[in-house]
């Protein structure tokens, strides 16, 4: 189970460049990217040498005959369901088919963004197993005022019927279980069979993967090993964050 990032907001071409330190103005492929992002669509990723590039959020399975990834049809199907390959959990990632050849390639990559998103339920740490409704879009994004660089892996696909090579990209996510702030995100994981929610120690609460600028070549260009160690939960007051709405009044309990 598990709860994913599916929104982020990018950085223009401008300001990609600017927080890259390129000397040289990019001829940047037309269009571009669009300024908030959900799987599937195109957006910046960054490669060893700090070389930006323009992909498809959601990684395309190696033998896929179609660019939108999807699971093998089941008997009576003319194609498979959707599979959501814009997240990848840093457990699965080294096994994983869709995954696992990126990891072992040392095809790892950072994805700029100015804020991410993820649904608020109404949880708090007293009661973390109930929720609202509905629920509200809360923004995450430095305190610094900087843009987040985000763990991710990549690969390029051919397509069978053109022989385009599609660039595409993934996020890492973590299990955040405990943080002050991120454990309050998403609604409670469910018993698939009884629809209750799982208890606190079985719940899996899961967020991005922020990598700093002082560690941009090792995720990059390091060992595995080394790569691997990067992998860590910010502390809340890495974090400005709120409603998406700046209209709401909705507070978290902290």
């Amino acid at each position: 189970m598990g709860s994913m990032c599916n929104i982020y907001g990018t950085l223009s071409e401008e300001q990609l460049e600017l927080f890259l330190g390129l000397d040289d103005q990019m001829s940047w492929e037309q269009p571009t990217w669009a300024p908030v992002l959900g799987p599937l669509a195109r957006g910046p990723f960054v490669i060893r040498g700090l070389r930006p590039m323009v992909g498809q959020w959601g990684m395309i399975p190696p033998g896929s005959r179609d660019r939108v990834p999807r699971l093998p049809p089941k008997p009576g199907q003319q194609q498979g369901a959707r599979m959501g390959t814009n997240n990848a959990r840093r457990e699965r990632m080294k096994t994983a088919p869709t995954f696992r050849r990126a990891w072992a390639d040392g095809h790892r990559c950072l994805i700029p963004a100015a804020w991410f998103q993820e649904p608020y339920w109404g949880i708090t740490h007293a009661d973390p197993l109930t929720r609202w409704e509905k629920s509200v879009a809360w923004r995450f994004a430095r305190a610094d005022g900087e843009p987040w660089m985000l763990a991710g892996l990549w690969g390029t696909w051919t397509d069978p019927a053109s022989g385009e090579m599609v660039a595409n990209f993934t996020m890492i996510t973590q299990n955040c279980d405990g943080h002050r702030l991120l454990a309050l995100m998403h609604k409670p994981d469910v018993d698939p069979r009884t629809k209750e929610p799982l208890p606190v120690e079985k719940q899996d609460k899961r967020t991005v993967v922020p990598i700093e600028r002082s560690a941009w070549r090792t995720w990059l260009e390091g060992t595995q090993a080394e790569a691997e160690a990067l992998i860590t939960v910010p502390p809340a007051e890495a974090f400005a964050h709120g409603p998406a709405d700046p209209t709401s009044e909705v507070r978290l309990p902290l």
